[in-house]
């Protein structure tokens, strides 16, 4: 998933980022609301969490902006206001769920993946010629075989089979991988392609990742 964390508190938002990396998940962060609104609406995120009590502006502002302008994009509100009103207020705003502060990363990540797969339509079981990946169970087998991949080459395969047949360039798997503030120089994207390689195509039939010169990567079954 790509999500983006708008908190104003560093060590939560810090938390918070690398918890949902170590699963493999592309994440951006932002302190206030200023431009959170104008950054969830300019990159293809799959989900937003959201704290309420943000400086310069607060977060019903950046959600009523969202939903104005993308009301398919899912919300998470994660705040310390957890009344019954407040809760209302939040929710009727546009908020598609509501968690209080403390809360437990393990949950907020659960509640992430249902808001997901409650947003069709997106498939929870993709296929691409003999290999099959469950987004629901977090596994991935190729003519029948499992295949055991980490959190990160989980994400990027994920990735190339959400967008088969289309080439994708470096950046646009940085972006949606990592984040945007990731080292565009670092050969992260070319490791993580080669580990893949070796475990989805090594040993099987046809391969089905593919370098484009001069533009990147692509996940196909048919002949180049």
């Amino acid at each position: 998933m790509r999500i983006l964390v708008i908190e104003d508190d560093l060590k939560v938002a810090r938390f918070i980022q690398s918890g949902l990396e170590q699963e493999g998940n592309g994440v951006d962060v932002l302190h206030d609301g200023t431009d959170a609104g104008a950054q969830a609406l300019a990159v293809d995120y799959d989900a937003v969490v959201l704290d309420l009590m943000l400086p310069r502006r607060s977060g019903l502002q950046v959600l009523r902006d969202i939903r104005a302008r993308k009301p398919s994009l899912g919300v998470v509100i994660l705040t310390a206001k957890n009344s019954v009103e407040e809760r209302i207020a939040g929710l009727d705003a546009g908020a598609d769920d509501y968690m209080a502060k403390p809360f437990a990363l393990a949950e907020l990540s659960a509640r992430l993946r249902a808001l997901l797969r409650r947003g069709a339509p997106r498939e929870s079981v993709l296929r691409l010629a003999d290999l099959e990946m469950d987004t629901v169970m977090r596994s991935v087998r190729r003519a029948g075989s499992a295949i055991p991949l980490k959190p990160r080459e989980y994400a990027l395969l994920e990735y190339l089979m959400r967008n088969s047949d289309r080439p994708l360039t470096r950046t646009l798997i940085i972006e949606h991988v990592w984040d945007i503030h990731f080292d565009s120089i670092s050969n992260v994207v070319e490791v993580h392609i080669n580990s893949l390689r070796n475990k989805i195509d090594r040993g099987f039939g046809a391969p089905l990742i593919h370098t484009i010169r001069g533009v990147g990567y692509m996940l196909t079954d048919s002949p180049l």
